[in-house]
């Protein structure tokens, strides 16, 4: 912290009485052609009401020529996944069983990757020497009692220094949107900027990292703040490996505008 703080097989398939024949479910689903348009014909109710399929309409939707709309309406209707059939001029279309199926297995993909905890970001890297500067600012009132206050956390003096290594380091960047804002304050004589905050853990022992926003480290060096002495509750000395583990969605912008 620092004063004036101011990125098989091939196949075949025959559609007959909407059964695909000679293929699995999987190989479908993994066309990422087939899948843009069923995804976009389910979005505006083709999973459970007949829907407009002409190919100016399907080419709109999935922001392909009319010619490449026709080749997708027919791979789907070959491969089972819709029905199609015209009164008139119009066209309409509806998603087999086939390929609401299709549909429901890959939401459920998704579920199974978004139902764990993404709330938590995990860091990992080594412990470096800092510049000192970690206990005259961690005693500052003016962060402390905000320390005390947003994060829980009365600081022991100064900060663990943690070098992200290359897995991490390109996450760093999370960490500049959102967070809990550590208010700037001034003395008589000085001005100390603001910074964001994450509540975090480092096995069992909760801490906090602080990201200023100015910093006389490199964006490869996070500053950790804890109630003990880390070095010393942890067994840590210079070289040693630290997992950190932090709290992103509990920690929503509060007071912080993106600049």
């Amino acid at each position: 912290m620092v004063s004036d703080m101011s990125k098989s097989k091939s196949f075949d398939i025959v559609a007959s009485e909407g059964v695909v024949a000679g293929t699995s479910s999987a190989n479908i689903k993994d066309s990422p052609q087939i899948d843009a348009l069923l995804k976009k014909l389910a979005i505006v109710g083709a999973i459970k009401e007949p829907v407009d399929v002409s190919i100016q309409r399907c080419g709109e939707l999935i922001g392909q020529s009319p010619k490449t709309a026709a080749r997708r309406l027919e791979r789907l209707e070959r491969q089972g996944l819709l029905q199609r059939w015209y009164t008139g001029a119009r066209s309409w279309g509806i998603l087999t069983k086939e390929g609401r199926d299709v549909l429901f297995r890959e939401y459920m993909d998704y579920q199974a990757i978004f139902s764990g905890n993404t709330a938590i970001l995990v860091l990992t890297g080594e412990v470096v020497s800092g510049l000192g500067e970690g206990q005259y600012y961690t005693n500052l009132e003016g962060y402390r009692l905000q320390f005390v206050e947003k994060l829980g956390i009365d600081p022991f003096p100064g900060t663990l220094n943690v070098k992200l290594d290359e897995k991490s380091f390109p996450l760093r960047g999370k960490l500049d949107v959102g967070g809990i804002l550590i208010e700037g304050f001034e003395t008589s004589d000085r001005t100390f900027g603001a910074a964001r905050a994450y509540i975090a853990n480092i096995g069992d022992t909760q801490c906090g990292v602080v990201i200023p926003q100015r910093s006389h480290h490199g964006q490869d060096i996070i500053e950790i703040i804890a109630s003990c002495n880390l070095r010393e509750r942890l067994e840590l000395k210079d070289g040693s490996a630290v997992k950190l583990e932090l709290q992103l969605e509990t920690n929503k912008m509060k007071g912080i505008t993106n600049k």
